[in-house]
């Protein structure tokens, strides 16, 4: 199923939908009631065979829901790189819950991964329940995969090149006519709440996090300060030889990050 969502600011994010191939398991009951949502990383689509390969694994799990953050791929808008994006994963966790999924889990990766955990702990903090019609905004389990603890980090090569890919004109019309992604020329304003912090307000919803030791864009400082943050509520894998995000995230891990959302949600 495919459709285009619209989030709380007016963006239309195009958005799929697959129910899974889930069999009923005794030793895993919450497992037919679960969804995944997934958050690419940063010049990803939903239509990406990197973020349809992670897809696909995880419907071995549960339901998944796919989408194209603002400014990549068919989705509306302009990409803010992390901050606007989370009114773009609500709109899809709101999605997951109105198809009658009572268990989601978010798993973002890189640009992604900051995002699920800002959004864990903004909606978090609004309570299971709002609004008149009791919409629950929460949810039940958080995956965060090589994402960075601190905004505005220069100290790999890769990264240098992403933000003269996000700062400069001539580097965005690389990322409009290379990568199909769309991304906005201003500034934050205000610098949205750093990805360290918000790990630290996501208790008591189950929180991993996942980094290679090979990740060429944020060493592992940047996953070891998420899991201080998190303390007792959080739990990290160093992943030996993985790179960075889905490119470098192998079904094994997939399936082994399936098998921990089944187990932490339910």
């Amino acid at each position: 199923m495919r459709t285009f969502l619209h989030t709380d600011d007016g963006v239309t994010i195009d958005s799929v939908y697959d129910p899974g191939a889930v069999v009923y398991d005794a030793s895993r009951p919450s497992a037919g009631d679960l969804a995944f949502v997934v958050a690419h990383g940063f010049t990803g689509d939903v239509d990406k065979p990197h973020v349809r390969r992670v897809a696909e694994a995880f419907t071995r799990y549960g339901a998944v829901v796919t989408f194209s953050f603002r400014g990549h791929g068919a989705s509306g808008g302009r990409s803010t790189v992390g901050d606007r994006e989370v009114l773009d994963l609500a709109a899809a966790v709101r999605w997951a819950r109105e198809l009658g999924h009572a268990r989601v889990a978010t798993v973002g990766f890189s640009m992604g991964g900051s995002v699920v955990l800002r959004h864990a702990a903004l909606y978090g903090e609004q309570g299971e329940e709002t609004g008149e019609t009791g919409e629950r905004m929460g949810v039940d389990a958080v995956v965060s995969v090589s994402a960075p603890a601190r905004w505005y980090y220069r100290g790999t090569a890769p990264m240098r090149k992403l933000h003269w890919l996000v700062t400069r004109p001539e580097g965005r019309l690389v990322g409009r006519y290379g990568f199909r992604t769309r991304i906005h020329h201003r500034e934050w304003d205000p610098v949205p709440m750093p990805p360290v912090e918000a790990a630290a307000r996501i208790a008591p919803t189950p929180l991993l996090i996942v980094h290679g030791d090979r990740d060429g864009y944020f060493p592992l400082d940047h996953p070891r300060m998420l899991a201080a943050a998190a303390a007792d509520h959080g739990e990290l894998w160093l992943e030996p030889g993985m790179g960075h995000a889905e490119h470098a995230a192998a079904d094994e891990l997939l399936g082994r990050i399936g098998d921990w959302a089944v187990g932490r949600a339910g």
